[in-house]
């Protein structure tokens, strides 16, 4: 429920105006330009009444899609989300992206999801390798290529990958459907 909005006393606007008699505009940076129609001032800094014209409507933002989590489930119910976390869900293709470096691997990450959703499958392996000790590079890059644009909208949900299919150095990937 929207509370609705005070209006000033003539007291509280007296003691306003009063306060801010002196009170100049600070000059604005150079590369700063009004991004709107500026309201005339009349006498005293009072704004003079606004004109009803018709204004474009604010846009309004799209929701984003929540990122990815290889902890928790987005978007998918959770019987499903503990098949593919358990390694339960057949793999139907999956793409090896160690040893490349970090733009090969991103571009051979992306081909493979579209061409894996083209292709109507559900899910699939993404290896990474394990790195050394502190992760590697492609281990922490592939979560954040997978939240990206193109490669996000064709994810349902990720989870890491049992050992059989390569443990920490793996992700499980749960594509949706092509529409």
């Amino acid at each position: 429920m929207r509370r609705q909005r005070r209006l000033p006393t003539p007291a509280e606007m007296s003691l306003w105006q009063s306060a801010m008699a002196d009170a100049r505009p600070l000059a604005d940076p150079p590369a700063r330009k009004p991004t709107g129609p500026v309201p005339a001032r009349t006498a005293r800094n009072q704004p003079a009444a606004v004109e009803s014209a018709p204004q474009a409507r604010p846009r309004v933002p799209q929701r984003d899609t929540p990122a990815l989590d290889p902890a928790r489930p987005i978007g998918i119910d959770r019987r499903n989300w503990l098949r593919l976390k358990r390694g339960k869900i057949e793999i139907e293709g999956s793409v090896d992206l160690h040893g490349l470096t970090q733009e090969q691997a991103h571009g051979q990450l992306a081909r493979f999801l579209a061409d894996a959703q083209g292709a109507g499958l559900r899910a699939v392996l993404v290896v990474t390798g394990k790195g050394g000790p502190q992760g590697g590079v492609l281990r922490q890059m592939v979560p954040r290529w997978l939240n990206e644009g193109h490669n996000r909208q064709r994810i349902l949900a990720i989870a890491p990958a049992q050992p059989k299919h390569g443990g920490g150095g793996a992700l499980y990937l749960l594509l949706r459907k092509k529409r």
